[in-house]
C-alpha cells in the first residue's frame, strides 16, 4: 500500500555515500537535483535529500541513462542498483498524480 502524500509534497530519501557519488560524479543531473545532495549532511550513514516524486522521477532518469550508457560494468551495475531502489522508493509514494492502467 502506497504512502498518500499531496501532490508536490516532498520526501526523504536517503542515500548512501556511494550512492550520492554515483549521482554527482556519473550522471548529467542538474543543480536542480544535486544542489541539495551535495549538501546533506550524513546521518546514520546516509545523506537524506528531500525530493518531490517529479524530482525523483527525473534524477530516475539520469540514472537509468548513465546506467545504460556506461562503459564500465561495475559503474553500469551501481548504477542500475540504484536505479532499482529510488523506483521501488518512489513507489511506495501516491501523491494523486500517478496514471492508472486500464
Amino acid at each position: 500500500m502506497r504512502k498518500k502524500i499531496k501532490p508536490g509534497q516532498k520526501v526523504a530519501v536517503g542515500f548512501k555515500p556511494r550512492e550520492r557519488a554515483l549521482v554527482l560524479d556519473h550522471t548529467f543531473a542538474g543543480p536542480e537535483l544535486t544542489v541539495a545532495l551535495r549538501k546533506a549532511p550524513l546521518i546514520d550513514g546516509r545523506h537524506i535529500v528531500r525530493y518531490t516524486l517529479d524530482d525523483l522521477d527525473e534524477l530516475l532518469g539520469f540514472v537509468a541513462a548513465e546506467a545504460n550508457h556506461s562503459a564500465e560494468k561495475k559503474i553500469q551495475k551501481e548504477l542500475d542498483a540504484l536505479h532499482a531502489r529510488l523506483s521501488r522508493e518512489m513507489e511506495s509514494y501516491d501523491d494523486g498524480l500517478w496514471q492508472r492502467a486500464f
